[in-house]
This record gives structure tokens, C-alpha cells and sequence, in this order.
């Protein structure tokens, strides 16, 4: 028997006592997502943990459960967003960059480092990504100044980037170590005990127009970004609001 977890557009629910509250499912389906249980042969990976078994959302905490937090980077001042349960801390950042003039469109990224503080290895699957509602795949990698097919489609083409001539990932706010793509959003990545990994992913806004909003404070993304990952057969939600988006373009 499943359970659902309902979020809101706020990164937070806040009881009459002023407590915040985290809700914790078997299997988690949020207004954009389904979240699919994962199998895997005990042979092939007999120390992962693989069976979702509930789900953290920042800023909805449980005396129980996950503790969300919020830091500034003391070098950049951005805002990172973390979660911490038994051990694991996965932390959280948004970023964002134009495609261009030709093109249109904003692409739409995240880092996201996760410490095992356990002795356990630990299993990561990248988990799904929307923007107000609307579901987005992450893209595909190709090589820089690759030929596209001249008989794929041009949603085809669309989905496809060459992290080197992206500049998030020039600028060293996005590594392409642990990048999450169309190639292969099905791997499963580990964490050994007492490491720390960070993966992160990139998707084309998949809105038609009304991508950034601007103004004399400069411009960011509109509207609310949601994406989780699989720790060790949990769920971690992250909601930010797009103007809270890091701008790491050129």
C-alpha cells in the first residue's frame, strides 16, 4: 500500500505552533512526479540499498526525521540548502544560465553533494526534476561541435548540450564527474563510507515562454523548481523558487 506526500509551491508548512512539519511516505508522488520503486538483483549490488522507503522535503522536518538547514556560501554568499538523516547530509544548489539570442530558453542546472558520515556504502539515483509543473528530462551530453543528425527532429536537437560550451560548467559551478543525463539517468552512483560525492544534472526550461523575470536587480528564473534524488533508497525533495536560482552564465 502506497502513501502520498503533498507539497505546496512554499519550501515550507508551518504548524499553529510554530514547529515546521516534514511528511514521510512509503512511496512518494508529488503534483509532477511519479516516483517509481527501484529493483535490482541482490547479486549485482548486494551492499546497495535499493527499495524506496520514504521521503525528506526541505523545510518540512519531523522531530524524527530529517533536519533541513540553510547555509551562505562564504565565498560566493549563495544560498545552499541541506538535509541531514542518520548520518547522510545531501546539500542543494540552483543555477541557471540563457541559451542564447538564437535560440531562446534558459537551461536550468543542479549540484548536489551528498557526505556518508555512515560506515555503509550508499546507493544514488538521480530521481526527476519539474518547473511549475511541467516534467523535464534531463539532457543529453554530446560532444562539442558534434554533427547533429540531419533527420532528428528539432526536439531532438534541443536535447542536446555539450557541457564544455555550457558556462556553468566552465565557470566551475557544475562538474561534469557525476553529471546526470539522457544517456544515463538509470545509474546508479555510490558513496563509500566516511566520502562524499556531488552529482548534478541540466534541463532545458521545459516552458514555452516567461523564462526569466527581470529587472534592475538583474534576472532570474520564474516560477517553482522541484527535483529530488535517491539516497540510500530515500527520497530527498528539494523546492526552490526560481528567483532564488544562482545565475552562473557568462
Amino acid at each position: 500500500m502506497g502513501c502520498r506526500l503533498l507539497a505546496s509551491d512554499e519550501p515550507s508548512i508551518r504548524r499553529p505552533d510554530g514547529q515546521s512539519k516534514m511528511k514521510v511516505a512509503c512511496a512518494v508522488v508529488l503534483p509532477v512526479f511519479v516516483f517509481a520503486l527501484l529493483t535490482i538483483g541482490q547479486e549485482s549490488q548486494p551492499n546497495i540499498k535499493v527499495e524506496s522507503l520514504s521521503a525528506f522535503v526541505w523545510g518540512e522536518d519531523v522531530a524524527s526525521g530529517a533536519v533541513s538547514s540553510s547555509i551562505r556560501d562564504p565565498l560566493t554568499d549563495n544560498a545552499i540548502h541541506k538535509l541531514n538523516y542518520g548520518g547522510i547530509e545531501v546539500s542543494s544548489r540552483l543555477g541557471f544560465e540563457s541559451i542564447g539570442t538564437d535560440e531562446g530558453g534558459t537551461f536550468l542546472n543542479y549540484t548536489t553533494t551528498i557526505v556518508n558520515s555512515t560506515e555503509s556504502m550508499l546507493s544514488v539515483k538521480y530521481g526527476g526534476i519539474s518547473v511549475d509543473g511541467h516534467v523535464a528530462k534531463p539532457l543529453s551530453l554530446v560532444s562539442s561541435g558534434k554533427k547533429r543528425d540531419k533527420n532528428a527532429s528539432k526536439s531532438k536537437a534541443d536535447d542536446d548540450v555539450a557541457p564544455e560550451e555550457m558556462h556553468c560548467v566552465m565557470s566551475g559551478f557544475l562538474s561534469t564527474d557525476n553529471l546526470f543525463s539522457a544517456n544515463d539517468s538509470s545509474q546508479i552512483r555510490t558513496v563509500a563510507p566516511r566520502a562524499a560525492i556531488t552529482v548534478s544534472s541540466v534541463i532545458r526550461d521545459p516552458r514555452n515562454h516567461y523564462w526569466l523575470r527581470c529587472s534592475v536587480d538583474g534576472c532570474y528564473p520564474t516560477g517553482i523548481i522541484r527535483y529530488y534524488l535517491t539516497v540510500d533508497g530515500r527520497d530527498y525533495v528539494f523546492v526552490w523558487p526560481g528567483r532564488s536560482a544562482i545565475y552562473c552564465g557568462k
